[in-house]
């Protein structure tokens, strides 16, 4: 069951704050309607469509693929996963916060901006160390790593193994399972913004990646973003617990990474659009077979990464700037200023 909260009043049934009290065990009974309709025969195809994934393929006779995996494509029916897993993102969310974060914020006693930015911190450190060890185990699995020509050879990539549909439906639903967060966390205004900016590129670029077949160079791309992005989120995390000096050291080896990713993914999107899917281009493209390596939408691909990138690194150089112009003028201020000689009667 998911947690309960303690609360000293009962607020109306069917209120927002009751639905916000109460969230985490609203949700988790949703998601055992369909947990329980798979032991039923009349609602298990149904309860099927929503808990396991569906489009899955039987490849004969194909050198490239193994015969003993399971190998799916994409399809409609995968927004019925995509609700169920989403659901279980907010009770997995509930937990967390209840029983790790609540009882640091106990100990710590931060301030009600802090409290909130220590939440986003800790919520977004598990997910990204997840998905980043989940995406180093598909690498792994896949054999990405023995050459970087199998993430553009043998394209299109429509029929993939299992782990790596349930990794594309699980990036999904995470970030849709944001929004609705917002609400149940009583999120301010003035912070719904930056955690909505992102949550739409992640959905934007992650879903493009999974409809377009460019799963293979999405999870390399994703899995160096979440390392530095975990290591960020670290940081902060030892930051607002007042370890001062690991925070630095943090913060540190954050901006180096933060760079080295950013020349590492932009390398990546010019070898796999500009150089590996060139030679296999197409003049049109196939929907039903899933190529979509024409040159009007790598362009548009290695366009919208490279933008990104910049973006990204923009607002990186913007936020040390601004930083580096309230430590000179905090210096400034501080700094002793000389005694004014005081002028004598005969002094002119």
């Amino acid at each position: 069951m998911a947690p309960r909260r303690n609360k000293s009043k009962n607020p109306p049934i069917f209120s927002h704050e009751f639905i916000i009290q109460n969230h985490p065990d609203i949700v988790s009974c949703v998601a055992m309607v369909f947990v329980i309709g798979l032991m039923f025969q009349v609602t298990s195809p149904v309860a099927t469509l929503f808990v396991t994934m569906q489009h899955n393929v039987t490849l004969n006779g194909n050198a490239d693929y193994d015969p003993d995996v399971g190998y799916y494509t994409y399809g409609r029916k995968d927004v019925f996963a995509v609700f169920f897993y989403s659901l279980i993102c907010i009770v997995v969310h509930a937990v967390l916060q209840e029983y790790v974060l609540d009882k640091f914020n106990r100990r710590m006693h931060l301030s009600k901006v802090k409290h909130s930015k220590f939440n986003e911190s800790g919520q977004l450190l598990a997910f990204y160390i997840t998905s980043a060890l989940f995406g180093v185990d598909i690498i792994y699995r896949e054999s990405y790593l023995m050459g970087i020509s199998r993430l553009w050879d043998n394209y299109p990539h429509a029929n993939f193994p299992f782990l790596v549909k349930f990794y594309f439906i699980l990036q999904i639903a995470y970030w849709i399972h944001t929004f609705p967060e917002l609400y149940f966390q009583k999120v301010k205004k003035d912070e719904m913004r930056p955690r909505i900016q992102y949550a739409v590129l992640y959905l934007v670029f992650i879903t493009a990646s999974y409809l377009l077949n460019f799963n293979r160079v999405a999870l390399c791309m994703l899995v160096l973003h979440y390392t530095v992005e975990f290591v960020y989120h670290v940081a902060r995390l030892l930051y607002f617990a007042e370890k001062t000096e690991l925070a630095n050291t943090g913060f540190m080896v954050f901006n180096v990474l933060f760079v080295l990713v950013r020349l590492g993914t932009i390398t990546l999107a010019v070898l796999t659009f500009w150089y590996g899917l060139e030679q296999s281009n197409k003049s049109i493209f196939d929907v039903s077979a899933g190529n979509f390596n024409t040159q009007f939408i790598r362009l548009n691909c290695l366009t919208a990464i490279c933008f990104l990138q910049a973006w990204l690194m923009w607002t990186f150089i913007t936020f040390h700037l601004r930083k580096l112009r309230e430590r000179s003028a905090n210096f400034a201020a501080k700094k002793p200023r000389s005694p004014s000689k005081k002028r004598t009667k005969g002094e002119l």
